[in-house]
C-alpha cells in the first residue's frame, strides 16, 4: 500500500518542475494521468538518448515513471468535455501554463470546480499567478537572477556561476508544489473543501537567500561574491588536487576544523589564515590520495564526484537511490534516479518506467464512452 494510493491527479505539466513533482507523488502511490499534445511535444520526449528497443527517451522514462499518459488537443471541445469527465474522478489538477491559458480553454479552476467542488487545482509558474511579471516567460536561470541569489554566487573574477542543475525548477518549483498539494489535500480531508494552489518558482527561491537574507533584512550589509561564510569568503570552499580533481571542505564547527588541520598535518593553522595553506596542501596530492587520508577523519571533507562516480557511490546505493525500473512491455529494466522520500510503513515503489507518450489514450477515452472517430478528432 502506497502512502498516496487514494490520490488521483491529472498532470498537464511539461519539461522538469511539474513532472518531477508528480513523479515523487506517483512513486508514493498516487495515480497520475499525464496529458500532453500529440503534435506539440514536450521537449523531454525528444531529449536524447532514446532507450534502445523503445519509443521513449531516458528522460521521459524517468520523469513519467509510475504514470499513465494520454494525448488530448485541448482546443477541441470534445477534449475539454473529456477533461470535465475525468475531473469527476481525478480530483487534483496540476498545470504549468502561463496564467490565463487554462481559463481560455475553459479548463481553469473556476470552470472545473463547478463540476467538482472538492477539486484541488495547482498552478506552477515562474512568477506566480499575480504581480507585474505574472505573464512573463522565464527559465531557471532567470528566476535565480531575480531572486538575489545569483548576485553573490561564483567568483569575483568571473561573475555569477551556473550549476548544472535547475535549482528553481526542482528545489523550489517541484518541492513546493508537492508540499502545497499535500497541504491542500490535508485541508480537504478536514473540511471537505478544495482550493486553488499558486506556486511560483521565484517565490520559492527567496528563502534560499537563507542566513544572508535574514541578516540583510535585519540591517547587515548585503552579500557579495566571495565575501560570505558559504560562498568562498572563508575556507568553506572547493580545492583543486594534484590531478586536477577537487575536494570540498565544509569544516565550519570548531571540532571539525581542528580535525581538518590535524589531518592535513598543520595543527597550528587558524581559521583566519588557513585558506592559502589549504590551496597549497591540496595541490600536493591526488584526489584519490586525499580520499584515503580523510576516509576515517570526521572533518566534513569529501571528494567532488562526477556523475559516474556518484552513481557508483556506496552510500547512495545503500540507500536505494539508483533503482532498476521495469521498462513496460519489454521484459527489461533501466537504471534511474530514485525517490528521496523515506517512509518506514510505505516506501516508494518503482512499478514501471514511463510509457511512450499517449499510450493509454484510447483505453481511457473509450472508458469515457467516446467512439473511435471522436477519439481521433480529440487527439
Amino acid at each position: 500500500m502506497g502512502a498516496l494510493d487514494d490520490l488521483k491527479i491529472l498532470d498537464f505539466t511539461t519539461l522538469l518542475p511539474g513532472p518531477y513533482a508528480t513523479l515523487m507523488l506517483a512513486d508514493m502511490g498516487a495515480q497520475v494521468l499525464k496529458i500532453t499534445s500529440r503534435t506539440r511535444k514536450d521537449l523531454v520526449e525528444d531529449w536524447p538518448p532514446q532507450i534502445e528497443g523503445t519509443k521513449t527517451t531516458a528522460t521521459w522514462a524517468w520523469l513519467n515513471r509510475n504514470k499513465e499518459t494520454m494525448w488530448l488537443n485541448l482546443k477541441e471541445p470534445k477534449a475539454v468535455e473529456a477533461v470535465e469527465k475525468l475531473v469527476q474522478e481525478y480530483d487534483i489538477v496540476v498545470e504549468q501554463f502561463r496564467p490565463g491559458v487554462m481559463d481560455r480553454l475553459h479548463l481553469g479552476y473556476e470552470d472545473l470546480k463547478k463540476i467538482n467542488p472538492k477539486l484541488i487545482y495547482c498552478s506552477l509558474t515562474g512568477y506566480g499567478q499575480t504581480g507585474p511579471l505574472a505573464h512573463r516567460a522565464g527559465h531557471d536561470i532567470n528566476y535565480l537572477a531575480r531572486s538575489g541569489i545569483a548576485s553573490a554566487s561564483g567568483r569575483k573574477s568571473s561573475g555569477p556561476a551556473l550549476y548544472n542543475f535547475q535549482i528553481g525548477d526542482v528545489a523550489s518549483g517541484a518541492m513546493n508544489l508537492a508540499v502545497s498539494l499535500l497541504s491542500a489535500v490535508h485541508y480537504r480531508d478536514r473540511t471537505g473543501q478544495g482550493q486553488a494552489v499558486d506556486v511560483s518558482m521565484t517565490d520559492g527561491l527567496i528563502p534560499f537567500n537563507s542566513m544572508d537574507g535574514a541578516c540583510y533584512l535585519a540591517g547587515a550589509a548585503q552579500p557579495e561574491r566571495e565575501a560570505q561564510t558559504l560562498n568562498g569568503g572563508t575556507f568553506y570552499d572547493f580545492y583543486e588536487t594534484k590531478d586536477g580533481r577537487y575536494m570540498s571542505v565544509g569544516s565550519l564547527e570548531p571540532k571539525f576544523f581542528k580535525r581538518l588541520c590535524e589531518t592535513m598535518g598543520h595543527p597550528e593553522w587558524d581559521r583566519q589564515n588557513v585558506k592559502a595553506g589549504l590551496k597549497t596542501e591540496f595541490l600536493k596530492k591526488t584526489q584519490a590520495e586525499w580520499i584515503e587520508i580523510f576516509r576515517d577523519a570526521d572533518a566534513c571533507v569529501e571528494p567532488v564526484l562526477d556523475l559516474r562516480e556518484a552513481s557508483q557511490d556506496e552510500q547512495t546505493n545503500a540507500r536505494g537511490m539508483w533503482p532498476n525500473v521495469p521498462i513496460p512491455e519489454t521484459g527489461k529494466t533501466i537504471r534511474q534516479m530514485g525517490c528521496p522520500i523515506r517512509l518506514s510503513k510505505c516506501p516508494p515503489a518503482y512499478r514501471h518506467a514511463g510509457y511512450p507518450a499517449g499510450t493509454q489514450t484510447e483505453k481511457i477515452l473509450r472508458s469515457l464512452g467516446y467512439t473511435e472517430a471522436e477519439i481521433e478528432k480529440m487527439i
